[in-house]
């Protein structure tokens, strides 16, 4: 038999008092107006799970259509996008639009893994398994991912936007150069265009002689104390680009000063998401009127 510690024999109330006093455990957190849904498995084999973030009004409006904002890598971006948009809401800098990271079920996940597998276009040095199935990656977006969403909540088609950071950066840049007209607009902050030797220059320019254009507004941004071979690629990328005249077509590129790489992230979806939706701000300049 399992004899109980001397204090617990001797003084038996002592149990009783200590599970007493022990407190409840308390709730965790969670993000308002969001919910978590998991796909069926996709034709690529992967299995996705989406964070979904419903603007404030979507309950009290049900006429009312929304854009679509995406984000990769939701089990990290997906809260630092949701809390920027709701500061950026608040001050009518942007509209209102539904958020829906993308991510993966399950516990105790390889996060770096399994973006490691599908964010890169072409497979990158780096000793962390398969990567370089973008295409893929993308086909599931288009053809699963987005109709899945605009089925279910009150997505509006014509106004959906992209966005990443890093590989998803990397992603989000690949996909506006091979599917140009499933999204109106494009956030890639420190994308990691430097890997393989910086590839998607050579991706853009092939682009760029077909002479299709890019009905979209896209922002880029790169952090001041990254990595320098990394932030040498979005520098050469960024000087590329400025020399197109893609018709139809906005870009802003921003270096964020006295940042890391992760580090970027907060202000650059901020000035990413003010950039693409800034067609669809409710208002724009110095605000005039105190609101309380």
């Amino acid at each position: 038999m399992k004899r109980l510690p001397t204090a617990a024999r001797i003084f038996p109330f002592l149990l009783a008092a200590a599970s007493a006093a022990a407190p409840a455990p308390y709730p965790p957190f969670s993000i308002r107006n969001s919910e978590t849904r998991i796909l069926p498995r996709s034709a690529n084999g992967r299995q996705y799970q989406l964070s979904v973030a419903l603007p404030g009004s979507y309950a009290t409006q049900p006429n009312r259509r929304y854009p679509v904002l995406y984000v990769t890598d939701a089990y990290w971006d997906f809260p630092t996008v949701q809390t920027s948009y709701a500061n950026l809401a608040y001050d009518r800098a942007v509209p209102e639009f539904i958020i829906v990271g993308i991510g993966y079920p399950g516990e105790n996940l390889d996060y770096g893994k399994l973006r490691q597998w599908e964010l890169p276009p072409v497979t990158v040095d780096k000793p962390l398994g398969e990567s370089g199935h973008a295409a893929e990656f993308l086909a599931a977006i288009e053809n699963e991912i987005i109709p899945f969403v605009e089925r279910t909540y009150r997505a509006d088609p014509s106004f959906r936007v992209m966005a990443g950071s890093s590989l998803g950066g990397l992603f989000t840049l690949y996909a506006m150069y091979t599917r140009p007209d499933l999204f109106q607009g494009y956030i890639a902050v420190s994308p990691a265009v430097a890997e393989h030797k910086e590839w998607l220059l050579g991706y853009e320019d092939a682009f760029a002689r077909t002479g299709r254009p890019i009905k979209a507004r896209l922002f880029v941004s790169g952090a001041e104390n990254e990595w320098p071979w990394f932030l040498a690629g979005i520098k050469h990328y960024a000087v590329q680009l400025a020399g197109r005249h893609y018709p139809d077509f906005q870009y802003e590129y921003r270096l964020i000063d006295n940042v890391r790489h992760a580090g970027t992230k907060a202000e650059g979806y901020v000035r990413g998401m003010e950039f693409v939706f800034l067609p669809l701000a409710p208002e724009t300049g110095p605000m005039q009127e105190h609101p309380y």
